[in-house]
């Protein structure tokens, strides 16, 4: 069994509802509009079938939903994904085991509510927040409670990257050109994120907490010697004072925090980054994700990139059932006969 922790759709309401309070222009909407696949269930089902045993956890595609309209609306966008999310998970249960709750983040008063009532009432197996919150970084002390819930519910959370072009790479600019926003600027987003919530002291207070990461952890496992040995000499580049004492507040070295963190094998079937992700996560903290449908043919190309990556790669059969569906199993609460 392959069990696909991380492609994307747009349950058909939600959809519908986002092209009324957005525009087209906002946030790779451009692009989600011209993917049928996002939100063609029958299309979804008869790609899916070209792969044995295959099955997927849902996720919201992008934007994030606070990236659409403001928080007094945000929280009916969110339910309304997850409640889509959940009529498509009774529908087809042999195919869908289990959702990812999306929550409206620029009400974190509304989130921690869609959280509870996603989880208990929907039955959810975790939520999906992304880098940050419309700028904001997810070390901010209104957002805690959230990692604080969720430690709570014993379920992880899916960290998706939010960079759009209009974040420029050079101050002198107004946007990000060549598509650069998205192909590096994605993997350091989510890389900083991850950094802001390590040292923020997140894993000391909860040690439990699962926080999956999108695209094998991005830039971490190939800078592991930076992460590592560069950021124990973590305060030694500048004069901040909060940056001298970060080291004494932490229980353990910077680098073991980010190897709690677990990763995604979605990595657009680039098996030497896979085996890279796999060395630095280890086999129990990797998990097989496609980010279907976003490749050239809207569809099939990332699932079979993938799985073709997974093939090549060098692992174990242990190590690879663990990446297909073993962790899943494990660390989700999905709906399996078996």
């Amino acid at each position: 069994m392959k069990i696909d922790i991380f492609p994307h759709i747009f349950p058909r309401k939600f959809f519908d509802r986002m092209l009324q309070v957005s525009t087209a222009g906002r946030y790779m909407q451009k692009r989600t509009r011209g993917i049928p696949v996002l939100v063609d269930l029958e299309l979804r089902l008869r790609i899916m079938d070209r792969y044995e045993g295959y099955l997927q956890v849902l996720t919201l595609a992008s934007p994030p939903i606070e990236a659409l309209a403001g928080p007094e609306v945000t929280p009916d966008l969110a339910r309304l994904a997850n409640d889509g999310m959940a009529e498509i998970l009774a529908k087809y249960p042999d195919r869908f085991p289990g959702f990812v709750a999306s929550l409206p983040m620029n009400n974190p008063d509304a989130a921690l509510k869609e959280i509870d009532r996603a989880i208990s009432d929907l039955h959810a197996t975790g939520v999906q927040i992304f880098s940050n919150v419309n700028g904001r970084p997810l070390d901010e002390p209104a957002f805690r409670p959230i990692f604080e819930l969720m430690a709570g519910h014993q379920l992880p959370i899916w960290m998706h990257p939010a960079r759009p072009d209009s974040f420029a790479d050079y101050p002198s600019e107004e946007r990000s050109r060549y598509d650069l926003w998205w192909a590096f600027g994605w993997p350091y987003e989510t890389t900083i994120a991850m950094g802001r919530l390590v040292f923020s002291g997140l894993f000391d207070r909860l040690p439990d907490l699962k926080i999956i990461t999108h695209h094998m952890g991005a830039m971490l496992p190939y800078f592991e010697g930076r992460a590592g040995h560069g950021l124990d000499q973590l305060g030694s580049r500048s004069d901040d004072p909060d940056d001298a004492g970060t080291l004494t507040r932490l229980k353990r070295r910077p680098l073991d925090y980010f190897k709690m963190f677990y990763a995604d094998t979605a990595l657009f079937g680039a098996h030497h980054a896979m085996e890279c992700g796999l060395a630095f996560f280890g086999a129990d903290r990797v998990l097989f994700g496609t980010d279907m449908p976003f490749d050239p043919e809207k569809g099939p190309g990332f699932i079979r990139e993938t799985i073709a990556a997974m093939e090549r790669m060098r692992a174990t059969g242990d190590e690879k059932a663990k990446i297909y569906e073993g962790n899943a199993r494990r660390l989700l609460r999905l709906r399996l006969k078996a």
